[in-house]
């Protein structure tokens, strides 16, 4: 489970250091479980959630924005998108690796953003806090505060400009 963890940490890391302008984020309280597989308790096998929140203030008008350019660096990464929820609200979007791995990001109260990675089932073991470094404060294992952290482009009131790709 140590080293799933640590490729969702990767995933983490760089599907955020794919975000331009960067993003300011921190981890959050990682989770781990039995396997949903009725045999997985008695082959010891497990799963990890590694979370990650995003600091940085993403208005309204930038939050469709924001979720995609996550789709297309997943795509672009081979990742197969699972599923979108369009909810004016709560938008999200969900893939999964072709390793198993799969990465969600969630738009929750107040516009803040959450990454969130599911480990394929592994081996049973201990599981270290996140060894990449967060991009801004550092929250983990603390309550994580509202996105605090303005930004000229993402926190800016107006739409993205369109680029004619769409």
């Amino acid at each position: 489970m140590q080293q799933a963890a640590e490729s969702a940490d990767q995933i983490v890391q760089r599907t955020l250091s794919s975000v331009a302008p960067p993003l300011q984020w921190t981890h959050q309280t990682s989770t781990d479980m039995l396997c949903l597989d009725a045999d997985a308790d008695s082959h010891g096998l497990g799963t990890v959630t590694r979370r990650a929140v995003v600091m940085t203030k993403v208005s309204a008008e930038r939050r469709g924005g924001l979720l995609g350019v996550v789709e297309r660096y997943w795509k672009k990464s081979g990742y197969k998108i699972t599923s979108v929820n369009s909810d004016k609200e709560s938008p999200a979007i969900f893939a999964e690796t072709p390793d198993g791995y799969r990465p969600g990001l969630i738009v929750g109260s107040a516009g803040q953003f959450f990454l969130e990675v599911a480990t394929p089932c592994a081996k049973r073991s201990d599981v270290t806090r996140p060894k990449t470094k967060a991009a801004g404060q550092d929250y983990y294992e603390r309550k994580v505060p509202a996105p605090n952290v303005d930004d000229a482009f993402w926190s800016a009131a107006a739409p993205l400009p369109s680029t004619g790709d769409n």
